[in-house]
Formats: C-alpha cells, structure tokens, sequence
C-alpha cells in the first residue's frame, strides 16, 4: 500500500506545481488584458461608432469561445474570468462571437441606441417608423457588414413580396404641357451596394417586379475600395445565387462576382442615376426624384450606405485636380510626393498601398495626438512602416492650404507652420452620411420612437430545460432510494445477507451497467471542453446545445454512480472520484447562481464599475433628498443606511467572499425590513416609508456593484479555477478506478 501513498505524494506535488504555474501565468495575462483595457479606454478605442459586442456577465461562463471565434485582434479577451470588450473599435460586426457563446451572453449591438441620434429608427422588417413602403437596408441602418446588408436587403424584398400589389405599368403625366414618361415598379432600390443586389434578387425569387438605381456603379460602396482590399463576408445565402463559396474576398473578385449574378438573373439595373428624394404620392406608392427623372413605385428600399459624399477640409486649394477622396488603384502612383490627411484604417490603408509603389514619399497627416480607432493589423502596419520610413507621421496637424505643388500644415501643438513640396493630396476625413436627405424622405432619427432594448436572457440556450431535466432525474433517483431503502438503509457488513445484495451489489449486472453508462456520460460531458476549443470547430452542434448536453451529462452521470456505489462511499480511487462527481455538481450549480447574481443594468448588459459609481453618488444625494424633508431624526435613519452599506466590504479568502456573496440578498431584506420599522416608529407614511425603502435597496445594490464588482469576478475566476481542478482529480481517479476493477476482473 506504500506504494500507492508514494505516487499519490509524486502525483499531488506534480499537479500542484503545475498548477501554481498555471495560476502565476493568468494572472500574467489579466495583468495585461487589463492594462489593455485602460489602454483602450484613454484611447476611447473600448466603444465603436457603430455596433460591437455586448456582454450580460450573468450569462458568461468564461469559456473563451467568443475570443477565439473573433477574426478581428484585440476585440475581446477574457479577465477575471469572463469575457471583456478591450478594443470594440475594431469590431466589425461579423457576429461569429455571438454564434460561438454558448449561453447566449453576448450580441453584437449598436451601442447607447436608447439616446443616439445617428441611428434611424425602423420596425423588425426594416420599414421606416411611420411610413409604410419606404424600408432601408445595409449600412444605412448602422451595421457595416456585407453579410448583414445581404440579410436585410433580402428581408426587404420579402417582405414587400408578401403584400405587394399587381403592378403598375408606365403610364404619363402632364408636367408644364409636356408629356413625360414616368417609370412604375412595384419595388424600386435606390443603390447597388450588396443590400441593393440582395434585394433585387431576392424580389426576382419571389417573382415581383423590381428596379435598382445606382448613382456609381456596380457594388456600391465596395466598388469604391482600393485595388486588392479584402472584404470580409462571412458565409451567407444569395437569393437564387445560393451559399457565397468563400468567406473573404478581394474587392475584384467581389465585383466582379456582382456582375456575373446581375448577368445570370438579368436585374433591371440603371448606374449613373443619383437619387434626389422621394413623396409619397395619392393612392399609395411614391414619387422619387433622381437626376434621370422622376420614379414611380409602390415600395421604396434605400440602400444608401452612411458615408455619403467625401468630407471635405474647407481650406484654399482644394479644388486643385490633385486632391482626391478615394484610393482607386495605388500602382497608378510612382514617383510623387504624396500627403494622407486623415488617421483612419482607409487612410492607414492608402498610405500603406501607396508607400509600396516605387519613387514614393508618402507623408500622413492627422490632427489628433495618436491614432485611436485601427484594426490592429493596420496598427502594428504602420508602426512598422514608420519604423523604417516609408512613411511620416505628423500627428497634431491640419493642412491650412492646397498649392500646385505644395501643401500648408499647421502643428496644433506649437502652432508651426510647414511647408511640404507635394504632387498629390489624399483626403479621408470622412463622409457626410446623407441624413439630411433622408429626414427629407421621411425618416425618423428620434431615440424616444425607438422601441427600448430588454435585458438578456437565457431563453433558447437551453439551460433551464437542461437543468428542469436534471431535476426531474433527481427526483427519479430519490424514488428509486425510497421504494430500495430497506437495503440502502443497511450498513456495508449486512448488505450481503440481503436478499436484494446480488442485484443491487458494484459488481452485479445493473451495478455495472450503471458504471459504465455513467463513464460514458462523463466522456460526452468532458467532450464539451473540446468542442469549446480550437480543435473543436469540425464537432458538430452548436455550443449551446453541448452546454445543455454537458450539464444534463454531469448530472445524470452522478445518479448513475449513485446506483452503481449503491449510495455509499469508500476511500478507494473510486469513491475519490465518485466525491469529486459529487462535488463538480454542486459546483456547477452553484456557479449558475454567481453568474446570474452578478449586478445589471436594466438592458441586461455589464453595470460598469464606473457606471455604478456615478449611480451610488446619484442615490446618495436622493437618500438625503427623501430623508431632509421627513423631520425625522435622519442621523438614525442614516446610520442604518451606512450600516447596510458598510457590510458589503470585501472579504479576503475565498469561502468568506462566497458566504458573503451568497448571504448578501438575506442580509438585505433584514436590513429593510429593520428600516422600515423604524420608519414607522418614526410616524412616517407608509408612502414615505416605500419610498425610502425603494431608494436604500438601490443604494445596496449600486453599492455592491461600485465596490465589489471586481471582487465578484474574483470569486468567479477562483470558482472556474477550482471546477477545473476537481474536474482533473475525478478524470486522474476514475482512470484509477477503471484500470483497477479491469485488472481484477482479468484476475479473476
């Protein structure tokens, strides 16, 4: 038996190095996902203009599957054991995190929708609030991603597909006594970008009649992209195309694929034609004025896109034919002293591309101190490019003046001018998105007619039918104890004069087939850890149904056990590893309630620590607010409230967190309750006393949140820690316990 004592001791010292050494180097890594995030938030990078992930804490389980589903670097990462948005500029909307969570904890959103102004408020089919017909697609509604203007635009045609009327053919008007011919659709596009060709196809597949209107050409805004810039798709569905074959593409091979689809399915396209502006005419339909004459149709799709015409710097010269507001082709560039004015991933990009073309002085101007919203690949890019002076950088400075074959720029910093020799000028300053003539159309940007975003939950990830399942087997096993109790209730020494011992016994028939189901489960339930990794993306299902499958596992894994140890335990490899079943159960369940207590905000997402700081100081100058005007002695209503406060200091060792944060909610209600009595010892009203008693339940929870938020992640990250660590030991054991009950039956 020593020898068993003496691997035991080899293998506890192993694994606890091991693990130290594990421990030391996350902590490494949060150390620097934090000052990561603290970079991001200087840099104001930690939020996008448009939509980046969102995150419920009471739904992450810290599986890291969102990180590794992310193409874009440095979007998010994990600390404290949960998932963090570091640089959500970078955030391109691509979703895969959202597909990749297996718990339904984090969507892709536009963020502060509830107060922006730049968002146009629409219904859930893309139709403009309170005007029907008029519907808008792409980037327009604030997603920058082809894949979701494709699912839009097809939406659209879909939609209008369902309630179109027969449609209606030319016809004339009289305008100033001149017959003018004025073109009729049933559904009319304005702009070819992919949620315009989407659209289109999708309204030909339903078999209405639709007309698209480009005022460039063929692919909209990604016609306007650089020469080999790669676009990102993601796998989508083209109406009567199908499935697109790869998940990226240079903007040729997208172009180009535009053109053999419109082809193939003969679209009705018109290029050269700007739109101008729609009314909305008697009998239904609208009347939309271009710059090829006036439209008629009974449904309108704006496919227009947000950047709108180039920004422009107002300063002299910039009329010159040598500025531009686009980067075409760079190789058509040799040879010329060139200025970048913007800090921008196209300005980054044009800079980049033009650098690499022979002769070139490429210099980048940009008016801030540092660049804040890069990819990360075009960071670490023009860091190098920088580096070995293919291209300057001068940051705070504004161009003041455009010449023939120079340019002004001013340092904001000391207020020098420079005088640069140039040939050629590069604006990316941005667009004007056509909001203007949007509202004309009718378009509302009101955040009040916006409908609010509800909290998060866990409906469709499975969880709470998998953990009723769980119960119901419970309940199952507790019958089977009862109805068998007569021999259970027996100790190990008289079971055998039982005349139940035979079946009932490890080793009898329904003994160890319940052992071996049970070993069984347990492999499904650790292949969850597996298909939540790198190596598991060829598994098939999705993450929310292996979560569901890896809980019911565990749980009906330990039933079995119950049965198979016949509801006993032995300090035998298999009685370890029966405990440690025990104990990842419980641990499972009790880490579904952390992650749920974690403090919201009422959209569902993350109460910030900053966020809940402001609210503690708003609530504390509500409390005295209540409190003064009550002529009642405050100081003794204060000093409970400060009471109820101070109790949610941190404890330090992880039991006394987990006791604290378990019994915080108990400690709560008794402290309210207390309040209210001596609220009314006080003679106060009962609706003073609510209303006290709503404020001091605000201020603990806002407390909690300000003061202990990052505490609770602590205890998150040790609960995930020591999961793991038992999920080790039971697998160590039970491999123990399998090899040995195999030797002994080869014995025998």
């Amino acid at each position: 038996m020593l020898w068993i004592v003496l691997y035991l001791v080899v293998l506890s010292l192993g694994l606890s190095a091991w693990g130290l050494r594990l421990r030391r180097r996350q902590l490494a890594k949060l150390s620097d996902v934090l000052a990561a995030r603290r970079e991001a938030m200087s840099r104001r990078t930690h939020e996008a203009r448009l939509q980046y992930p969102q995150i419920d804490l009471s739904l992450c389980i810290g599986c890291g599957g969102c990180v590794r589903a992310c193409p874009e670097e440095g979007v998010l990462d994990l600390a404290h054991g949960q998932a963090v948005v570091i640089h959500g500029a970078r955030c391109v909307g691509h979703g895969l995190c959202a597909q990749a969570c297996p718990t339904g904890g984090i969507q892709v959103e536009i963020g502060n929708i509830d107060t922006r102004d730049d968002i146009p408020v629409l219904e859930s089919t893309f139709e403009v609030f309170g005007v029907p017909g008029l519907y808008l697609a792409g980037e327009v509604t604030g997603y920058a991603l082809v894949r979701t203007a494709i699912t839009q635009g097809a939406a659209v045609a879909r939609h209008v597909a369902a309630r179109a009327r027969q449609p209606q053919r030319a016809r004339t008007k009289s305008s100033g006594g001149v017959a003018v011919a004025e073109r009729a659709c049933d559904l009319l596009i304005i702009g070819a970008g992919p949620a315009g060709i989407a659209c289109a196809l999708a309204a030909k597949e339903a078999g209405i009649e639709a007309l698209v209107l480009e005022q460039d050409s063929l692919g909209g805004t990604v016609a306007k992209y650089p020469r080999r810039k790669l676009v990102m798709t993601q796998p989508v569905e083209l109406p009567l195309y199908g499935r697109l074959k790869k998940s990226s593409y240079l903007k040729e091979e997208l172009i180009e694929l535009w053109h053999e689809i419109a082809a193939t399915h003969e679209l009705a396209v018109e290029t050269g034609v700007r739109f101008e502006g729609l009314r909305r005419v008697a009998g239904g339909g609208f009347e939309v004025s271009t710059s090829n004459g006036d439209y008629r149709a009974d449904h309108v799709c704006l496919c227009l896109g947000r950047r709108g015409t180039p920004r422009k710097l107002g300063v002299p010269g910039e009329e010159l034919p040598k500025v531009v507001y686009e980067l075409v082709d760079a190789a058509a560039y040799t040879n010329r002293n060139i200025l970048i004015v913007g800090g921008g991933d196209s300005a980054i990009e044009a800079a980049l591309a033009l650098a690499e073309q022979s002769g070139n002085h490429v210099t980048l101007s940009y008016r801030k101190s540092g660049f804040t919203r890069l990819k990360a690949k075009n960071e670490q890019r023009i860091e190098k490019a920088v580096a070995s002076r293919r291209v300057r950088v001068i940051f705070d400075s504004e161009v003041t003046e455009i010449g023939p074959d120079y340019v002004h720029l001013l340092r904001s910093t000391d207020h020098r001018a420079g005088r640069l020799t140039n040939d050629d000028v590069f604006i990316f300053a941005g667009g004007v998105p056509p909001f203007g003539l949007l509202r004309d159309s009718g378009v509302s940007f009101d955040p009040s007619l916006r409908e609010p975003i509800t909290g998060g939950g866990e409906a469709g990830t499975g969880l709470l039918q998998a953990l009723g399942f769980g119960f119901g087997l419970s309940l199952l096993a507790l019958g089977w104890f009862w109805f068998l109790s007569g021999y259970y209730e027996l100790s190990t020494t008289d079971r055998p004069d039982h005349p139940w011992h035979q079946f009932l016994r490890p080793t009898s028939s329904i003994g160890l087939i319940c052992g071996v189901v049970a070993l069984a489960l347990i492999v499904t339930n650790l292949s969850y850890l597996i298909r939540k990794s790198r190596l598991g993306k060829w598994i098939a299902g999705s993450l929310q149904n292996w979560l569901s499958v890896h809980m019911v596992t565990g749980v009906l894994a330990l039933l079995l056990l119950f049965v198979h140890a016949g509801m006993t335990t032995r300090l035998t490899a298999g009685g370890i590893a029966f405990v440690s079943v025990i104990i990842l159960v419980v641990s499972g369940a009790v880490g579904r309630y952390l992650y749920s207590w974690l403090p919201k905000a009422a959209n569902g997402r993350e109460l910030e620590v900053e966020g809940a700081r402001s609210q503690l100081a708003a609530l504390r100058g509500k409390w005295d607010q209540v409190v003064r005007p009550l002529h009642s002695p405050g100081n003794s209503l204060g000093q409970m409230l400060d009471q109820m406060l101070e109790e949610n200091a941190w404890e330090t060792s992880f039991s006394r967190r987990v006791e604290s944060l378990l019994s915080a909610r108990w400690r709560r209600r008794k402290m309210l309750r207390r309040l209210a009595s001596v609220a009314r010892r006080e003679g106060l009203a009962q609706a003073q006393i609510d209303e006290l008693v709503g404020v001091a339940r605000q201020l603990h929870a806002a407390s909690i949140a300000a003061n202990n938020l990052e505490g609770v992640r602590g205890v998150l990250a040790s609960w995930r820690f020591v999961h793991l660590w038992v999920a080790a030991v039971m697998v160590v054991f039970a491999i123990i316990h399998v090899y040995t009950a195999w030797r002994f039956s080869a014995i025998g």
